[in-house]
């Protein structure tokens, strides 16, 4: 029984480690130059306890490189390391800025116990620092007609390098910003910001304007396919959809076309009409003038026979018609 006693007791001081211990991503990647920040979870009883971020994978063999008990500088944005407990989240983060390819590692948060006989509470973190480059997105997409941004980002050592925007498969086609870091025409935009990051901006989208890209910058590439999308009905469809209750001389639009259709058509008419009647008038007055001067002057009748604009034929009954031609 004191056996079993004792046994208890030593494995009391590991339970609170193995129960409520801090946890952490396990794997992390960042471009050489970038940032990291990595949050540490841990449990209610470590509330008050210093936290600690070093780099290593064993509490023995960890270099210290930032504790919560420590005072950081007047600058933050220039420290290399700087750490942050918020012990109502029950977390607290670690930021490391500038981050060099031999920086890549091992590194771990911990909390401080201060007891040889309970060991730190502790997790780690395999941190890879890459020099290349990356995109944001690898696939972007854009109606015809729109703009499209696509984001490249690259490590310290590409910062003075010109950067390229590439047609998959065509040297030809490519874009480059130069020395000045810009380029721009009317379809193409090219921005270096000389901080880790040059964006290109597709505008006005075309079909043909879809198919894969790269991005590149040094000797290192990185792929981008751009998709684009048919441009939609809407503008059609705002044209031809009925009239707003803002535009109301639209009520009385196909009245008044009726209107005006109709007595545009009775105009015709009338006008057709007026036109035919007048010929008949004169005609009619030419032949009384030759039925009054036949009977007493047949001479006069012959000459009538051709007068300007008609014939004058007599039928065997005596009667007098007058034709046109």
């Amino acid at each position: 029984m004191p056996r079993l006693s004792i046994l208890t007791l030593s494995v009391l001081p590991w339970i609170p480690a193995v129960l409520c211990w801090v946890t952490v991503q396990d794997k992390l990647s960042v471009l050489e130059g970038g940032s990291i920040t990595v949050p540490c979870q841990y449990g209610p009883q470590y509330k008050h306890h210093v936290k600690y971020w070093c780099h290593g994978r064993t509490r023995t063999f960890c270099n210290m490189l930032a504790r919560t008990d420590k005072t950081s500088s007047t600058n933050p944005s220039k420290d290399k390391v700087r750490i942050f407990d918020d012990p109502d989240q029950k977390m607290f983060t670690v930021t490391m800025n500038n981050l060099k390819e031999t920086e890549s590692g091992w590194y771990s948060c911990g909390v401080e116990l201060g007891d040889w006989t309970q060991p730190d509470s502790f997790a780690s973190i395999d941190l890879k620092v890459i020099h290349g480059l990356l995109a944001v997105n690898s696939m972007v997409s854009g109606e015809e007609g729109s703009s499209v941004t696509v984001q490249c980002h690259y490590s310290e050592r590409f910062r003075e390098r010109e950067k390229k925007w590439c047609r998959s498969g065509d040297r030809s086609s490519c874009l480059s910003t130069g020395f000045e870091g810009s380029y721009e025409d009317t379809s193409v935009a090219i921005s270096d910001d000389r901080t880790g990051t040059f964006s290109v901006t597709l505008k006005k989208l075309q079909m043909r304007d879809a198919g894969r890209y790269s991005c590149s910058a040094g000797n290192q590439e990185v792929a981008v396919k751009v998709q684009v999308t048919p441009r939609t009905s809407t503008t059609t469809e705002s044209v031809t959809s009925p009239p707003t209750p803002s535009q109301p001389w639209y009520r009385y639009r196909y009245m008044l076309e009726s209107i005006v259709g109709c007595s545009s058509l009775l105009l015709l008419v009338g006008l057709a009409v007026l036109a035919r009647k007048l010929p008949r008038k004169k005609a009619s007055s030419r032949f009384k003038e030759t039925e009054e001067k036949s009977p007493d002057n047949p001479e006069a009748t012959r000459d009538l026979q051709r007068s300007k604009g008609h014939i004058i034929k007599f039928d065997n009954k005596g009667t007098i018609n007058v034709l046109a031609y």
